[in-house]
């Protein structure tokens, strides 16, 4: 069994991962919700969490307490049933040929980070807002 799958392996009931993520029950299966972590379940519907579980809920708890909403969480980390994350302004600077759908997820992501951490030297993408309006 390699590293990988080690991480992956359900280990710990919800009780363990409270205690390593000063988290409560409540907002764990909030999260569950709304699809940012899926852990395991038991024949008997226990939650089994893996490290990697762990490790989402901990960067998840960071980007609460920097004040992230949990429509900026989803946009930053992506939910686990598939839809990957946006992708970095920077990476979006260097790539010009984005989809309106991609385009669309990163200036709503923008926005949302300027929302929550404005500042003065926060420019939203140039030259790509024209794609979204009727000439």
């Amino acid at each position: 069994m390699d590293n990988n799958e080690r991480r992956k392996q359900p280990l710990f009931p919800i009780g363990i991962v409270k205690k390593l993520t000063s988290l409560s029950a409540r907002q764990i299966r909030y999260y569950e919700e709304h699809k940012l972590i899926q852990p395991t379940r038991t024949e008997g519907n226990q939650r089994l969490f893996s490290f990697e579980d762990v490790d989402r809920l901990l960067e998840i708890k960071e980007l609460i307490d920097q004040g992230v909403n949990i429509a900026g969480i989803k946009t930053v980390l992506g939910t686990i049933d598939g839809t990957p994350p946006v992708a970095d302004i920077k990476e979006v600077e260097e790539k010009n040929d984005l989809s309106d759908k991609e385009l669309h997820d990163l200036l709503q992501a923008h926005i949302q980070e300027h929302i929550a951490k404005p500042s003065m030297n926060n420019p939203l993408i140039q030259g790509q807002l024209h794609r979204f309006f009727r000439r």
